[in-house]
């Protein structure tokens, strides 16, 4: 079991409550290749790693080989973030969103595997480690180009795939397509991920069900890092008893302190707990007076009065 890359969701702190309720093996949020290469100070703290967590797995995005190339040859270099914390150096080839698409990075790249095929195949002589590739279905239903693709990352070097089963017109919309992931599977001789709507054990097993070897989490682990526990005990066959909203709630505030403890210990500004609000409405999803709650937190200006609301509702269920 992965926990997918997210951009401002899966920071360090979250990945290591997910490896803590079962997760295998995690990556950072998706790091901009450029960013790295010209020595920008915030994309570099995306390669924070924890103990927790190494190996961890680094995801690139970009579309020019040679700047890859040369950023993940950076990595598997570094002191900081060198083999020992490195297992896995991602391409992220599926990112929907158009501020990525818009130049030519992400699922873009889907549309043009002349590209996709030079920065594999870089990126593979460049590191140290096993290369992968994320992308989806296609880019939209009359270009499903998923098997193809995935062939083409299998002769670039690419050691396995993880294959969300949307388009990227989709973006998160609809329902993802396992028989996209299970036609991938059986075309290759590398490992595939699937990735899409596994939200719960049940869907985690009709994801292996179509012959992939691995299963990535995503929006399935916002608030809600117990999946992973879940989906074990699914696949073990053995019963699965979920957290009570307050062990939800004590999972949120570890969250919250946690976070602001590696804040200060790296010196950065304390005003980042805004990132943090997010992953209170999603620990707090479906529970009594959630919504209230919500607004509060979307309120507040600091990370202890953040603590205090959550602690304050917390008192408020359990009487």
């Amino acid at each position: 079991m992965l926990l997918a890359p997210m951009a401002g969701i899966t920071d360090v702190t979250f990945r290591a409550l997910c490896i803590g309720q079962g997760c295998d093996f995690t990556f950072t949020e998706m790091v901009s290749a450029k960013g790295i290469h010209y020595n920008n100070a915030k994309t570099k703290e995306l390669l924070s790693v924890s103990e927790a967590e190494r190996p961890c797995g680094v995801q690139l995005f970009g579309h020019e080989p040679e700047i890859l190339a040369e950023t993940a040859k950076r990595i598997c270099e570094s002191e900081n973030a060198g083999v020992r914390n490195i297992g896995v150096i991602d391409i992220n080839m599926g990112c929907p969103a158009p501020k990525i698409t818009g130049n030519g990075d992400g699922s873009a790249l889907m549309r043009d595997p002349v590209t996709a095929s030079r920065i594999i195949e870089a990126v593979v002589r460049a590191s140290s480690v096993p290369v992968s590739v994320k992308f989806r279905k296609g880019w939209d239903e009359a270009n499903v180009n998923a098997v193809e693709f995935a062939r083409m990352a299998e002769e670039s070097g690419a050691s396995f795939v993880t294959v969300h089963g949307r388009t990227r017109m989709q973006m998160y919309s609809g329902k993802a397509d396992r028989e996209i992931i299970a036609r991938v599977a059986a075309a290759v001789k590398i490992p595939v991920v699937g990735n899409g709507d596994i939200f719960d054990g049940a869907s985690a097993k009709a994801m292996l069900e179509t012959g992939c070897r691995g299963l990535m989490v995503a929006r399935g682990a916002q608030g809600n890092p117990f999946i992973f526990a879940e989906i074990r005990a699914c696949l073990d066959g053995k019963s699965y008893t979920p957290p009570s909203e307050s062990e939800r709630l004590d999972t949120a505030l570890k969250h919250i302190e946690s976070f602001m403890a590696n804040v200060m210990k790296e010196g950065r500004n304390p005003a980042v707990f805004v990132e943090l609000r997010k992953h209170a409405a999603w620990y707090t999803k479906g529970m009594n007076g959630a919504t209230e709650l919500r607004r509060k937190v979307n309120d507040c200006r600091s990370s202890e009065e953040l603590i205090k609301l959550i602690k304050d509702f917390q008192s408020e269920l359990n009487n």
